[in-house]
C-alpha cells in the first residue's frame, strides 16, 4: 500500500515531467516553424514516420517534435536522432548521473584533468579565495596572484549558463566585496585568441564547442562541432546573440552556413563581410587530440561538450566543459546523426 509520501512523490514526479517536455516540445515546435520557412512544409509521410520512430525506439510520441525538426532542415527521416527530451530525460541521469556537476566545479575538474596550462588563476568557495594549490590567500596575496603577471581576468560563476555570469576585472575596477556578492566561481586568465578568430569579432573571445563520447568499450570519440562567436560591442559570447557555424570534424573546416540565435540559417554573416565557407579552423588536429585526452579522464561522463579555443601561440585552451544536459539539438539538426550507434536507444523505460 502506497503511503502518502509516495503518492506525493509520485505525483511531483508526473508534474516536473509534464512540464519538463511541455517546454523541450515548445522549443523543437519553434525550431520545426523556423525549419519549414527556410526548408518547406514538412511531409505528412515524414511526420508519421518521426511519430512511428518515436513510439517504436523511445516509447512515445512524446519525442516526436524534435524529429519533426530534425526532418524538416534535412528534409528527410533519419534513423539514429535523438530527440533533445529523450537525452535529459533518459541520457543524462543513466550516463552521467550526479558525476555530471563535478564540470560545473572548476576546483576539482581542472585537478581531475590534469591541465598543466590551465586558465584557472584562482578561484572563490565557501568564502574562501583558493590558489589552484587550495592554498588560502588574503586580499593581498589575492590580488598579486590576479595581477602580478595578467592585465585582465575574468571572473565566471559556478554553473552560469548561456553567456551569463562572466564578469571581467583589471586591478584598478577589482572589487573584492563584489566578487563575494557574486558567489563562488573561478579567476581565469583571458585569453589572447588566434588571429582567425578575431576575423570574426575582434572585441571577444570566441570558442570551439565539440561534443565528444565514451562508449561502452571505453572509446573516446568527437561526435559534432561547431565554431561561435559574439557580435555587435559584446565582451563575450551570449546565448541569445551568438553566430554558429558547424564544423566537419573531419577536417575542421567550416560549412557554408552560419546559424542566428534562433537556428535561422544565413549564408552571409550580418556584421562582417567574411567568405567563411571552407575555412580551416587552426590547429584543429590539436583540438580534437586535447578533447580525447581530457575525456578519457572523466570516463564516467559519458557525453560532454567542450569549450575551447585556440591561443595566439597555437595552444588549445580549456574555457569550460558542460557534462550535464549539454546542448545537442542543433548538432543533431544540422549534423546528425551524429550518435547512431551508442546504444542510448536502449536506455527507453
Amino acid at each position: 500500500m502506497k503511503t502518502i509520501k509516495n503518492i506525493a512523490k509520485s505525483i511531483l514526479d508526473k508534474s516536473t515531467s509534464y512540464v519538463y517536455h511541455y517546454e523541450q516540445n515548445k522549443e523543437a515546435s519553434q525550431m520545426l516553424k523556423i525549419a519549414e520557412t527556410e526548408m518547406g512544409k514538412l511531409e505528412p509521410n515524414i511526420r508519421k514516420m518521426c511519430d512511428e520512430y518515436a513510439n517504436d525506439v523511445f516509447g512515445s510520441k512524446i519525442y516526436a517534435p524534435w524529429l519533426y525538426a530534425f526532418s524538416a532542415y534535412s528534409k528527410e527521416f533519419k534513423e539514429g536522432w535523438i530527440p533533445d527530451n529523450f537525452y535529459g530525460e533518459r541520457v543524462v541521469p543513466i550516463l552521467k548521473g550526479e558525476y555530471g556537476k563535478i564540470c560545473d566545479r572548476n576546483a576539482i575538474v581542472s585537478k581531475i584533468l590534469e591541465e598543466t596550462d590551465s586558465l584557472d588563476i584562482c578561484y572563490y568557495i565557501n568564502h574562501l579565495f583558493l590558489n589552484p594549490n587550495y592554498e588560502i590567500l588574503n586580499e593581498e596575496k589575492l590580488k598579486n596572484t590576479l595581477f602580478s603577471e595578467n592585465e585582465k581576468v575574468v571572473f565566471k560563476i559556478e554553473s552560469s549558463l548561456q553567456g551569463k555570469g562572466v564578469y571581467f576585472f583589471n586591478k584598478n575596477n577589482f572589487d573584492i566585496n563584489a566578487i563575494k556578492k557574486l558567489g563562488n566561481g573561478v579567476f581565469q586568465k583571458y585569453i589572447q585568441q588566434h588571429s582567425f578568430f578575431s576575423e570574426f569579432h575582434n572585441s571577444s573571445v570566441a570558442t570551439i564547442r565539440l561534443t565528444s563520447t565514451c562508449d561502452d568499450e571505453g572509446n573516446f570519440d568527437v561526435k559534432a562541432g561547431y565554431f561561435r562567436f559574439a557580435r555587435g560591442n559584446d565582451t563575450h559570447i551570449i546565448h541569445d546573440k551568438q553566430m554558429r557555424i558547424p564544423i566537419d570534424i573531419k577536417n575542421g573546416k567550416l560549412c557554408d552556413t552560419a546559424f542566428f540565435p534562433d537556428t535561422k540559417p544565413t549564408k552571409q554573416l550580418p556584421d562582417i563581410d567574411i567568405d567563411f565557407a571552407g575555412k580551416v579552423l587552426p590547429s584543429f588536429n590539436d583540438c580534437i587530440s586535447e578533447v580525447k585526452k581530457m575525456h578519457s579522464r572523466v570516463p564516467y561522463i559519458r557525453c560532454i561538450g567542450w569549450d575551447i579555443i585556440v591561443d595566439k601561440n597555437n595552444k588549445v585552451k580549456l574555457i569550460e566543459l558542460n557534462g550535464g544536459h549539454n546542448g545537442i539539438s542543433f548538432n543533431e539538426m544540422v549534423q546528425g546523426p551524429c550518435f547512431k550507434g551508442l546504444n542510448w536507444e536502449s536506455l527507453r523505460k
